[in-house]
């Protein structure tokens, strides 16, 4: 697209003419002088930079979607983060990579062909002894998994693949397949050696073990929804209501959450004197009538009400009734 001057810059073009600053012919000249940009044949830029920020944002979407389902998984703390996102031929990924590592090779329906989900031995080591009951440590050994590591690991993996899923889903309707794992590098050829691929590298760190996490698409296989990775088509997608498989993977992680629950027999009032007088049988009378339910907390809001027991030889609460507020029923 030409550049275009504004008002200033074109009276000053004009006055330059006009004095004899500027030669018009030597203008004409460089109008007409062909402008050279260089372009490497063997890494032809096949993504757009407006596909390229829609794929930064799908995995930054990914990378908060595996840190809470990984956290929630191992229960431990894994943090995530976009590093980069690259534009390189699949030989030149591969190259790049230690050996032995771990690479998992996932089929992504409806796209045909595959997608490499690569990391370090070292994170590994730290989701299978999180898996097994340790403190997700790694000892610095770097060798090869053995079979039962990897079976280990490909339910991690296996988790990974929900959140692409999902952070797939406003551009299309993904359903990952888990197709085999390889330690040496060389022997995964999922496409030609020249083919251009996406690399997106994630920073990952799970309790004292950090490293680095590839995700690898081929340029073939994205190809059929380039037209889709644009910023306006994201965000439009981004606005539409949940659909029934989304609020029922969001219920499910609800029913997951933890919440203390309180109840509280009752209160009073005593100096200092009778408290420092009391001794083991004595009996501190409390402003709450048997009578009358107990409150209950869930959290710090009052929910229901119930009355104290005994079930399987150990103190309870019967529930009697739901705290109602402003006419509403909270606890339904």
């Amino acid at each position: 697209m030409a550049e275009i001057l504004t008002q200033n810059e074109i009276d000053a073009l004009l006055q330059a003419l006009s004095s004899g600053a500027i030669d018009a012919e030597s203008v004409k000249s460089e109008d007409k002088s062909k402008r050279v940009r260089p372009y490497d044949f063997r890494r032809p830029s096949k993504f757009a930079k407006e596909q390229i920020r829609t794929i930064v944002m799908i995995h930054e979407n990914f990378s908060r979607l595996l840190s809470s389902s990984l956290s929630a998984y191992l229960r431990a703390m894994v943090q995530s983060e976009v590093a980069s996102v690259d534009q390189l031929t699949y030989e030149e990924f591969i190259k790049s990579l230690q050996n032995p590592t771990v690479i998992n090779v996932l089929s992504l329906k409806p796209l045909e062909g595959n997608m490499v989900f690569e990391f370090a031995t070292n994170l590994a080591f730290g989701f299978i002894d999180r898996m097994l009951g340790g403190q997700g440590a790694y000892d610095g050994i770097i060798r090869e998994l053995t079979e039962i590591e990897q079976m280990v690991t490909k339910r991690v993996v296996v988790r990974m693949a929900a959140s692409i899923k999902e952070a797939w889903s406003n551009v299309i309707n993904l359903e990952p397949e888990y197709q085999g794992m390889e330690t040496n590098p060389m022997f995964t050829q999922v496409i030609t050696p020249t083919e251009m691929v996406i690399l997106v590298t994630l920073d990952v760190k799970i309790a004292e073990v950090s490293g680095l996490m590839n995700v690898c698409y081929p340029y073939v296989l994205l190809e059929p929804v380039l037209n889709r990775l644009s910023s306006q088509y994201w965000f439009a997608s981004a606005k539409t209501s949940f659909s029934t498989e989304a609020t029922a993977t969001l219920k499910n992680r609800l029913k997951e959450a933890i919440l203390p629950v309180e109840v509280e027999l009752g209160k009073t009032t005593i100096n200092v004197r009778e408290m420092l007088g009391l001794a083991v049988g004595d009996v501190i009378k409390l402003d709450q009538s048997i009578k009358e339910p107990l409150c209950i907390k869930v959290g710090k809001e009052e929910k229901y009400v119930g009355f104290p027991g005994i079930s399987n030889n150990r103190i309870a609460v019967q529930l009697y009734g739901v705290k109602q507020k402003g006419g509403e029923h909270d606890g339904k």
